[in-house]
């Protein structure tokens, strides 16, 4: 099978085409004919060689696909060959076929192509988990987004409003913001132009948000407790400024404040079972109806996955970027 492999993972041009074995399940696992994969900046950190698989987990690139079961392992149920899903993976999405828990495939919501499908589990999967798992947000409270027209954004956008939270968000252009109360956001923030705490905080009359779903981390971390308001909750889910920070803890311990943090591919497939299954009764309904929807920015070949990744290093994107095998 033809998958993607990493040479001198620093450059681009070392993404390359190469022959593979075809993979075969194991008894809780289904192997995948894959039409469609996700890209995701874990992918970028993985090429550059800051985010090494976990054990166990393929090394080619890939956490996130759509396509058609080809064969399912000697303990798998609730599956079968022919059917059409789309997966969480560990790794191995850049490729013509590729293995997974059968716990963490969905199937592919009616209504939605191939593509659209590629989109949904690494966001959805994070968002819920992150959202309602951790940080706990309820109908009524406010919730503040950072990276408002990533992936990660344009589905926390749609989640939060869907389930009855005033949303926030932070991007980096007006064109950008506009797309973002497009798609529900209450307030659209442009951090190149504005103190995003001081319109948090005006658009509050000064008492902050409930939570706050930050992929930025380093100097954004004083700056979201700012946000928060009493009790308030810091989910941090990536640290594209960088994972170090300085902070006056007194602030924490006066308005009670929760900073937690999460990463989703070292996650056990019971963990990541329990969120397909409410993925499945509480999002995929909304999907079906039309009321939300994975945001495609551009579409791929997988031979041009390094076009791929430019792309998403460019910053320019609006939404999921997709390879098509």
């Amino acid at each position: 099978m033809r998958a993607i492999e990493i040479y001198r993972p620093a450059e681009l041009a070392d993404l390359i085409i190469t022959d593979q074995p075809l993979p075969s399940p194991a008894a809780h696992q289904v192997l995948i004919k894959v039409v469609a994969a996700g890209v995701n900046r874990p992918d970028l950190m993985q090429r550059k060689g800051l985010y090494p698989p976990p054990p166990g987990a393929s090394a080619v690139l890939g956490l996130e696909v759509s396509g058609i079961i080809e064969a399912i392992g000697s303990e798998v149920t609730e599956f079968t060959a022919g059917d059409p899903v789309c997966a969480l993976l560990t790794g191995g999405g850049y490729a013509e076929y590729c293995l997974t828990s059968a716990s963490c495939c969905l199937p592919i919501p009616k209504g939605l192509s191939f593509i659209q499908a590629a989109a949904l589990p690494e966001t959805f999967f994070t968002v819920w988990s992150n959202l309602f798992d951790r940080a706990k947000l309820q109908a009524g409270e406010s919730l503040l987004v950072h990276g408002g027209t990533s992936g990660i954004g344009t589905t926390a956008i749609q989640i939060g409003k869907a389930f009855g939270s005033r949303v926030i968000v932070t991007a980096g252009s007006e064109e950008k913001c506009q797309y973002c109360q497009k798609l529900g956001a209450d307030l659209a923030i442009n951090y190149r132009q504005q103190d995003f705490v001081a319109a948090v905080l005006h658009h509050t009359d000064n008492r902050g948000v409930d939570v706050v779903l930050d992929i930025i981390g380093g100097d954004y971390l004083p700056r979201n407790l700012k946000c928060l308001a009493i009790d308030g909750r810091l989910q941090q889910i990536a640290i594209q400024h960088g994972g170090k920070s300085e902070i006056n803890l007194a602030s924490v311990l006066m308005k009670r404040l929760t900073i937690s943090g999460t990463t989703l591919r070292p996650r056990s497939d019971d963990f990541k079972a329990k969120i397909a299954r409410q993925l499945f009764a509480k999002v995929w309904p909304l999907l079906e109806a039309g009321q939300l929807e994975p945001i495609i920015d551009s579409v791929f070949p997988l031979t041009k996955a390094a076009e791929a990744h430019e792309r998403m290093e460019s910053s320019q994107h609006i939404g999921k970027i997709i390879l098509e095998i």
